[in-house]
């Protein structure tokens, strides 16, 4: 059985962004222009704005300053590993910044581990919505960010946690 994938556009302060979406209507990415892994449009995808309505709307209130946290139904396929990182990073709240070590701990994984941790963090799908940026080094480094480390000071001090 093929399945379709869902797409849509939208503008935003960092860039236009790229929303997919499965049938059941989870979101299932996000993607910003020259993204490191970021997904592109492929055919045989359905261009339709309707099963974005609440992600659009809630990526609005964000920018707005009127949303510090979001509630859509996700669905972001990696290894059991990374979905482990990734659901780590759903508990990093707005306005905060953890290290990959702390996000590591979090999930168990030893010290070893912060490499790859690192790794599934870059991996992530769901940039913005599932806060990837909020990630910095043990150090307060700005480290590295798929979205291009621009758009990672802009989301920061969007939420506060940098000074204009």
């Amino acid at each position: 059985m093929e399945t379709v994938t869902y797409w849509t556009e939208v503008d935003s302060p960092v860039g236009r962004l790229l929303l997919t979406a499965a049938p059941t209507g989870e979101l299932t990415s996000l993607s910003v222009p020259g993204q490191k892994g970021g997904r592109t449009v492929l055919d045989g995808w359905r261009h339709d704005a309707g099963p974005f309505r609440e992600a659009t709307g809630q990526l609005a209130a964000y920018f707005a300053g009127e949303r510090t946290e979001f509630r859509l139904a996700l669905r972001a396929v990696g290894t059991p590993f990374r979905e482990k990182v990734w659901a780590a990073l759903d508990d990093v709240p707005y306005g905060a910044t953890v290290s990959y070590g702390e996000i590591a701990a979090r999930i168990g994984a030893t010290r070893p581990a912060v490499r790859a941790v690192g790794g599934a963090i870059g991996a992530n799908p769901l940039l913005i919505v599932r806060p990837c940026h909020r990630v910095i080094g043990a150090d307060g480094s700005l480290t590295g960010y798929a979205g291009g480390l621009e758009r990672k000071v802009r989301l920061l001090t969007h939420e506060g946690v940098l000074r204009p």
